[in-house]
């Protein structure tokens, strides 16, 4: 380790990347983020309010806490808290759709249970943000709304573009695949699931108005 640290080497760990791209997956990406900056440079100030993205996610009834959760301050004469290892699986979770703007949380949509996101599901809750889009954003005209979602199959079928098509909305171009882990499991869904962390909820109902309660708070 000396002769490593002298030399000005350290030991790291291997960037973990969901996808491996290929040279025609770049190329792709180089085009369509080309299409996005054009998009922007055009009307500065208007292309992001106009923007509304979604992502989905599972909410569970009960999240067990972290271990650096369980952290405190202690002498070194204290004694350690213990902590014993959970086996007891979820009692049951809920698939929530989340769509917000620049401006915050637009919808928050719960699945029926066994339910999965298909095709007629994610439409259905599409529908349900055309209905509720005008209500919290009276300001926007709906008709320049723009979709950002990946090219899962619900979001990218004949249907979801039919329906989308119908309403006024546009797709913006969004790549195939990713290198980097999804912003919205940094910045949304991680800290959510970091605030419900410890909280046994008896049932969907409780879980979800605690979901809500918190976006709401953001």
């Amino acid at each position: 380790m000396a002769i490593i640290d002298t030399l000005g080497y350290s030991k790291v760990c291997a960037r973990w990347v969901p996808q491996s791209l290929t040279t025609e997956h770049r190329r792709q990406r180089k085009a369509i983020y080309s299409e996005l900056l054009e998009l922007f440079d055009a009307d500065r100030e208007a292309f992001l309010p106009q923007i509304v993205t979604d992502d989905e996610t599972w909410a569970h009834h009960y999240e067990p806490e972290m271990k650096r959760q369980s952290l405190e301050g202690h002498h070194l004469q204290s004694p350690r808290k213990k902590k014993f290892k959970t086996t007891t699986p979820s009692a049951g979770k809920v698939m929530i759709t989340i769509f917000w703007d620049i401006d915050g949380m637009i919808l928050a949509d719960v699945m029926a249970r066994g339910e999965t996101v298909i095709l007629d599901a994610y439409i259905k809750t599409l529908q349900k943000l055309k209905q509720h889009y005008w209500r919290v954003r009276p300001y926007r005209n709906p008709g320049d709304t723009l979709i950002q979602h990946n090219t899962a199959r619900p979001h990218s079928s004949l249907q979801t573009q039919e329906a989308i098509t119908k309403f006024g909305w546009t797709v913006l171009p969004h790549p195939s695949y990713s290198p980097d882990l999804v912003p919205s499991d940094f910045h949304l869904f991680g800290p959510l699931k970091d605030a419900l962390r410890g909280t046994r909820f008896e049932d969907d109902e409780s879980v979800i108005h605690a979901v809500r309660t918190w976006l709401c708070e953001q």
